[in-house]
């Protein structure tokens, strides 16, 4: 098996998601994963705790991207528009693997409950480090929840969009996370 080869984690996500589609997600081992990534076992653990962990791949990055773009989001922003900057950093690191995997992994997810309370702990985490940088920012704590829970909802139903749209068409992720939350901005108008 090829050991060195760069993009073992990339691999490892594919083969994982391409198992969980074929034969389910509690049928599917370890080593199936690291045998259709074309690496051993030891670096499957290298990369991740367990297969759970795959799905979620890239979370404390995500995370991280949110956070730093609401910070460095100018100071007269507002906290809709500092959630703004975080989405537009975040989008910028996803690319065609992403696009291409959102479906599936949406697939695998809705197959397993064990999956499902993975991906709901991974939106606990993105809310909370975007509702930190906007306290941070001075927002105060009920406003800054609501602005990270918004934009949490909003980048959730803009890759959606993005994931599940044409493939021809080359528009990153961005625009349809931006439109989502001032679909968002507005609905909550309506709240009354």
């Amino acid at each position: 098996m090829a050991r060195w080869q760069p993009g073992a984690a990339e691999r490892l996500v594919v083969a994982a998601v391409d198992l969980f589609s074929e034969q389910g997600y509690d049928a599917t081992t370890v080593t199936q994963i690291a045998q259709r990534a074309g690496v051993t076992k030891s670096t499957f653990f290298r990369h991740f705790s367990d297969k759970r962990e795959l799905l979620v791949a890239g979370q404390e990055t995500l995370s991280r991207l949110l956070a730093d773009g609401i910070t460095d989001a100018p100071a007269s922003a507002g906290p809709l528009q500092a959630v703004a900057a975080g989405l537009e950093r975040a989008s910028s690191a996803m690319g065609p693997t992403n696009r291409e995997l959102g479906p599936r992994i949406k697939a695998a997810v809705a197959a397993s409950t064990e999956l499902q309370e993975r991906d709901a702990l991974k939106s606990v985490g993105l809310a909370a480090a975007m509702t930190a940088a906007l306290i941070a920012r001075g927002v105060p704590e009920a406003t800054a929840h609501l602005a990270a829970e918004l934009g949490l909802l909003a980048f959730k139903r803009g890759y959606a969009q993005w994931s599940e749209g044409d493939r021809d068409d080359e528009e990153r992720l961005a625009p349809h996370a931006l439109a989502a939350l001032e679909e968002l901005r507005a609905a909550t108008a309506s709240l009354g």
